[in-house]
C-alpha cells in the first residue's frame, strides 16, 4: 500500500516546489505595487503632489489603482488564453471521431508543463526593469500604452505583460500539480499554492520596508521591488526542465504508455505495481466515460454537459466571493488600510504590513500541512467565512467608536492603543482567511473538474479571480474614502451572508480521487464507475496500458455499449 508520507511523494512535492515559484510572483505582485505607489518619492516623481506640496488625493487614488489593476487586466486574459494551450477540449482522435480543428490542434498538444514554460517566458519579458532606452520592446509598448508620463507608461506596459504571464501560470499550475498528486495528500500539495502566494506577499512587504529604511529616496523605490521579480521567474523557468508531464493529461490525449510510466515515476513504484495499475485504470475509466458521453460534442458540452455546468458555476462563484471577502483590499493597499486605522507614520504602516504578511504566511503553512486533509474542505470554508465576518465587524465598530484623527508622515511611530487593537484583529482575520478562503478555492477547483475540462474549469476560476480582483483594486480606495468605518461593515456582511451561505451548500471532496468527482456531481453513477474500473483493470492485466487505452466505440445507449463490450470479450475467449 502506498505510503502517503512526504518522502514517498517527494517527486510530487518537487513539482509543486518548481511550479509554485511562479505563484510567488502572484503573491509578490499582489503586495509590491501598493507600497511603491504610496511612497513619497513616487508621488513626487509622477506629479501626485499639488503646487503646495500636498498630496492630490484624487489623482493619487487614480494612479495607485491603475498601477495595481492593469496587472489584473492582463492576468484575466492570460488565464482565459491558457485553456486552449494547456490541453485539448475535444476528445482524442479515434476511428469514429474526427480530430480537433487544424487551428486548435497544435496548441492543444502542448500540455501543462510546456504551457507553464510559455507563460513564464511572457512574464520575464514584462518583468524587465522599466528603462525603455535599453529595452526596445518596452519602448514600443510605451507608445501603445501612451496615457501618462513616459515612466508611468513603461510601468503600465510591463505590468500588463506580467499579468498575462501570471494569469496563465495561476490557471495551469493548480491543474498540473493536482493531476500529479495522490488523493491522500492532494489537498496539502495543491494547497502549497497559497503558501507560495503568502510567501510572495510577505516578501514584497519586507522588501518595501527594507528599501524605505535603508535607501535614500530615488528611483530605487520602485526599480528594485519591480526588478526582483526576475529571480523567481528565472528559477521556475529552469526548474520546469526537470519535470515530467501530467500522467492524466497524457492519458487524455491517448499517450497511455507514457502516462503509466510517468504515474509510476511520481508514485516511486514500478509500472507493474498493483497500486499504480489501479490508479491508472481509474484514470482511463474516467477518460473513456467522458469520451463516450461527449461523442460528437464540443465547446458547448464542456460547459453544459451532464455534471459540468454546476462545476463551472462553483468555480466562478467561489473566486468572486473570495475577492469580495475583503482580504485583497488589505493585500494591495495594506499601508493605506493601516494608515486609516491609525498607523499614519510611513514606517509604522509598512512595519505593520510586514507583520501582517508573516502572520498570513505562518497561518497558511500550519493549515496546509496539518489542517486541510484532516479538517476537510467544507468545515474549513464555514469556519473561515464566519470568523472573517466577525473580525470585519469588530474593526468597523472600533473605528466608529475610536475614530483616527488626520495624520502626517511626521506622526509618532507608536500608534494609539485603539489602532493597535484594530491591527490585532486584522491579524486574527488573516488567520481565519488562511485556514479556509485563502488556500481552499484553488484546492477545491483543482479537485472538482474532470481531466478533459480541468484546464477550462481552472481557466474560468482563475479568470473570475482576476476579473473581480481588477474590480476590487479599481474601487477599493474610492470605497474606503467614501464609506470610512462602514467599509469594514460592508465586508463583514459579504463574508457572513455570501461566503458563509455558499460554504454550507458545496459538497465535501476530502479524501476522494479526482475521478470520484464525476460521481459526486452526477456525471456518472457509482455503479457504472465501479464497472468501468473493473473492466480497465482487466484490460491492463491482459494487454497492458495500450489495451486499456482503447475506447469503447459504439452508438446508441449504454445497453448497446455494454453489448459491444461483451461481444469483444467473447471474441477474445475464442
Amino acid at each position: 500500500m502506498a505510503n502517503p508520507g512526504m518522502f514517498k511523494n517527494i517527486r510530487v512535492y518537487w513539482i509543486a516546489f518548481v511550479v509554485y515559484w511562479g505563484i510567488i510572483l502572484f503573491g509578490y505582485d499582489t503586495g509590491v505595487a501598493g507600497a511603491v505607489v504610496g511612497s513619497s518619492f513616487f508621488q513626487q516623481s509622477f506629479g501626485l503632489l499639488d503646487e503646495s506640496g500636498k498630496l492630490n488625493k484624487k489623482k493619487s487614488d487614480e494612479i495607485s489603482s491603475n498601477v495595481v489593476s492593469v496587472l489584473q487586466a492582463g492576468a484575466f486574459f492570460g488565464a482565459l488564453g491558457s485553456a486552449p494551450i494547456s490541453g485539448e477540449l475535444a476528445p482524442a482522435p479515434t476511428p469514429a471521431r474526427t480530430p480537433p480543428s487544424i487551428l486548435i490542434a497544435p496548441l492543444a498538444k502542448i500540455g501543462r508543463r510546456s504551457t507553464l514554460m510559455l507563460f513564464s517566458a511572457i512574464f520575464l519579458i514584462g518583468a524587465v526593469p522599466p528603462s525603455a532606452d535599453r529595452f526596445p520592446l518596452l519602448q514600443i509598448l510605451t507608445v501603445v500604452a501612451n496615457g501618462g508620463s513616459k515612466g508611468l507608461s513603461e510601468i503600465y506596459a510591463g505590468r500588463v505583460i506580467i499579468g498575462l504571464g501570471i494569469g496563465g501560470i495561476s490557471a495551469v499550475s493548480p491543474a498540473y500539480v493536482s493531476e500529479c498528486s495522490p488523493k491522500e495528500v492532494r489537498g496539502r500539495i495543491t494547497g502549497l499554492f497559497q503558501i507560495f502566494v503568502a510567501t510572495g506577499v510577505a516578501l514584497s512587504y519586507w522588501v518595501n520596508y527594507g528599501i524605505q529604511v535603508t535607501q535614500q529616496p530615488g528611483p530605487v523605490y520602485w526599480r528594485i521591488p519591480f526588478g526582483l521579480q526576475l529571480v523567481p521567474a528565472g528559477i521556475m523557468c529552469l526548474g520546469l526542465f526537470t519535470l515530467k508531464e501530467s500522467p492524466r493529461w497524457l492519458a487524455s490525449v491517448g499517450r497511455a504508455e507514457e502516462a503509466l510510466h510517468n504515474l509510476a515515476y511520481l508514485r516511486r513504484e514500478p509500472p507493474t505495481s498493483d497500486a499504480v495499475l489501479h490508479e491508472f485504470a481509474e484514470i482511463e475509466a474516467a477518460i473513456q466515460e467522458e469520451q463516450e458521453a461527449r461523442a460528437g460534442l464540443g465547446w458547448k458540452e464542456a460547459f453544459f454537459g451532464k455534471g459540468n455546468f454546476i462545476r463551472f458555476v462553483i468555480a466562478f462563484t467561489i473566486f468572486m466571493l473570495q475577492q469580495w471577502g475583503g482580504q485583497n483590499a488589505i493585500n494591495y493597499y495594506s499601508p493605506q488600510i493601516f494608515a486609516q486605522l491609525g498607523y499614519v507614520n510611513r514606517k509604522s504602516s509598512l512595519l505593520a504590513t510586514g507583520v501582517y504578511g508573516l502572520v498570513k504566511l505562518g497561518a497558511t503553512s500550519l493549515f496546509i500541512f496539518f489542517g486541510v486533509d484532516w479538517l476537510g474542505r467544507k468545515p474549513s470554508f464555514i469556519i473561515s467565512a464566519y470568523g472573517m465576518g466577525v473580525c470585519w465587524f469588530i474593526i468597523g465598530a472600533l473605528l466608529k467608536t475610536h475614530p483616527v484623527p488626520p495624520g502626517t508622515a511626521n506622526a509618532p511611530s507608536t500608534p494609539p492603543a485603539s489602532s493597535q487593537a484594530m491591527a490585532a484583529v486584522i491579524y486574527i482575520f488573516v488567520i481565519f482567511y488562511s485556514m479556509g478562503w485563502g488556500p481552499l478555492p484553488w484546492v477545491y477547483c483543482a479537485d472538482i473538474f474532470p481531466t478533459r475540462t480541468r484546464h477550462y474549469g481552472l481557466a474560468v476560476a482563475s479568470a473570475s479571480q482576476w476579473l473581480f480582483n481588477f474590480m476590487l483594486t479599481k474601487l477599493t480606495l474610492q470605497i474606503q474614502t467614501a464609506l470610512g468605518y462602514k467599509f469594514f461593515f460592508m465586508f463583514g456582511t459579504i463574508n457572513i451572508l455570501g461566503l458563509g451561505t455558499f460554504s454550507l451548500l458545496i459538497p465535501e471532496t476530502k479524501g476522494r480521487s479526482l475521478e470520484d468527482m464525476d460521481v459526486i456531481f452526477g456525471a456518472v453513477s457509482a455503479e457504472k464507475r465501479a464497472k468501468d474500473i473493473e473492466r480497465q483493470q482487466k484490460a491492463l492485466d491482459e494487454g497492458g496500458p495500450a489495451a486499456a487505452a482503447v475506447p469503447v466505440h459504439a452508438s446508441g445507449d449504454d445497453r448497446d455499449r455494454e453489448s459491444a463490450s461483451d461481444a469483444r470479450a467473447s471474441q477474445e475467449k475464442v
